[in-house]
């Protein structure tokens, strides 16, 4: 009995950040639905980023300031800096331009554009030469292709929407959703599609800081409450600006709009960003952004039913794009925090035997990007 709890012990803890990211994915798609039906029912975004980030700073400030107590490393003005800037990147930049995309088109178009966060990492990275790229590497060659793979994705998704496809639980909404999607005309899902890539850009810069800054304050907890903090500062501070004027788009009653920012701020910029970096901590931002694509599906069966919006095919064909070339960057990456000693080896494209003894050979590592 004894070796059996023991097991079960190893189990769960092996289990616990794949249970953790499809908690995390869980929570994002109802974000999704619920904060597209704020925004529908006129909710400013700028507001709501505010909001959200308020909701969450009360939330989890308290366990941080208990539970982090003994772990928290003396703040310095390096680490303060890098606070700030994440606090810009994720919370503010990111979320206004995510939702002002999620605006001009539908959750699911939404959803599905965010999976272009590992190319553009990977991009990034390349750019900056943080990123070796070797051209006779197979894993170099699935990176390439993968970023391509999501960008060819995401223009088919823009540019080419293709038949409707009917869903038995949405023919008696049809009427509605042609209506709406004739609201989100092309030029509408251009606009959305550009917003949502530059936030995508601003989230990668905020996934690869947070695994930075993690090394020199590893207190997720208290890390959390910082950003959250800071965000609705700088996110305030963008709304008065842009919402100046119009008073009305603050207030809020016991609606949608309150729901909207209570789930989101105690979840997606609460919980979300602890259970991020602690499975970040173990298995790296490549692990976390691997199950983006479960978010998507979710947001796109839950929309369907809530909020009537309509399947087409070539949204559909370019969503499947994106998602295989989401996972030729992660197998690419999946190596990448192998010790420095320990080099990429470079294979021949025609060389088949050898690229299976090193697939081996890489499967059984994993680490930080």
């Amino acid at each position: 009995m004894k070796i059996s709890r023991e097991n079960s012990g190893i189990m769960f803890d092996k289990a616990k950040p794949f249970l953790g990211v499809v908690f995390l994915q869980a929570g994002l798609a109802g974000m999704d639905i619920i904060s597209k039906v704020a925004l529908n029912e006129g909710m400013s975004n700028y507001v709501f980023v505010v909001y959200r980030h308020a909701v969450a700073t009360i939330v989890i400030a308290p366990f941080a300031l208990a539970l982090d107590k003994k772990i928290r490393p003396k703040m310095t003005t390096s680490i303060f800096l890098k606070i700030i800037l994440l606090s810009l990147l994720e919370p503010v930049i990111d979320q206004n331009l995510y939702f002002l995309g999620m605006k001009y088109t539908t959750a699911t178009f939404a959803a599905a554009m965010a999976n272009v966060l590992p190319a553009i990492t990977f991009l990034m990275a390349w750019c900056f030469r943080l990123e070796r790229v070797k051209l006779m590497s197979i894993r170099s060659q699935a990176k390439i292709i993968g970023t391509l793979g999501s960008v060819a994705g995401a223009m088919i998704m823009t540019l080419v929407m293709g038949p409707h496809i009917h869903l038995p639980w949405t023919r008696e909404t049809i009427g509605h959703a042609d209506a709406d999607a004739a609201h989100h005309d092309q030029q509408h899902t251009i606009k959305g599609a550009l917003m949502i890539t530059l936030g995508c850009f601003s989230w990668a810069c905020f996934i690869i800081l947070q695994a930075v800054t993690l090394r020199t304050y590893p207190a997720e907890l208290s890390l959390t409450a910082w950003i959250c903090l800071l965000g609705t500062a700088e996110g305030a501070a963008v709304a008065l600006v842009l919402e100046r004027g119009n008073v009305a788009a603050w207030s809020i009653g016991w609606d949608t709009k309150f729901l909207a920012a209570v789930y989101s701020g105690i979840f997606c910029s609460g919980i979300a960003y602890y259970v991020q970096g602690v499975v970040m901590k173990e298995r790296g931002p490549v692990f976390v952004t691997a199950f983006s694509p479960l978010s998507m599906v979710m947001v796109a069966i839950l929309s369907s039913f809530i909020l009537a919006e309509q399947m087409y095919l070539g949204r559909l064909v370019g969503a499947i794009v994106i998602v295989l070339g989401l996972y030729f960057v992660i197998w690419g990456k999946q190596n990448d925090c192998e010790l420095s000693s320990i080099e990429e080896q470079e294979i021949p494209v025609k060389q088949t035997k050898n690229m299976e003894v090193v697939n081996g050979n890489y499967v059984a590592t994993e680490g930080v990007v």
